[in-house]
């Protein structure tokens, strides 16, 4: 059975796509810092999603990670090294701010959140909010006002 979608994710998905476009160099012109790539992956046992961000060259105190309900929040700043006495003569390693919101699509415990930065690769392990019990159906009579 397919799975209904809530509109927020839609619209998530429509802004990423978006951004992902006007990110295609032909269309950015001059950027302005970068945009990591992200995988999210759920986990049945235990319950939990998934985030992994290439983060290459990003010092990890540099990183914000804010977890709330369905949604995750990454940034920071990758910083272009000043080498010395030197003149580029070609430039594509895009470094400055970057901002991730990712839209996670289920709820998540963000108190057992836990992120570890390893080899440029921050990967964030969201526990799944707990489900509230399932209520039995309960009949509701109809009656006619005199």
């Amino acid at each position: 059975m397919a799975r209904r979608r809530h509109i927020g994710d839609l619209q998530g998905e429509i802004q990423e796509l978006f951004a992902d476009l006007w990110q295609v160099p032909r269309f950015a012109g001059i950027r302005h810092g970068f945009r990591p790539q992200a995988d999210c992956y759920r986990t049945d046992d235990p319950a939990a999603l998934h985030v992994v961000l290439e983060l290459p060259g990003v010092d990890p105190d540099s990183v914000q990670v804010v977890a709330s309900g369905r949604a995750l929040l990454v940034s920071g700043r990758r910083e272009r090294p000043q080498p010395e006495g030197a003149h580029y003569r070609q430039i594509e390693i895009e470094y400055g701010p970057f901002e991730r919101r990712i839209e996670l699509g289920e709820a998540v415990d963000a108190d057992r959140a836990a992120a570890t930065y390893e080899a440029g690769m921050l990967r964030i392990d969201l526990p799944l909010a707990p489900q509230p019990p399932q209520q039995a159906r309960v009949r509701v009579d109809v009656r006619r006002r005199t």
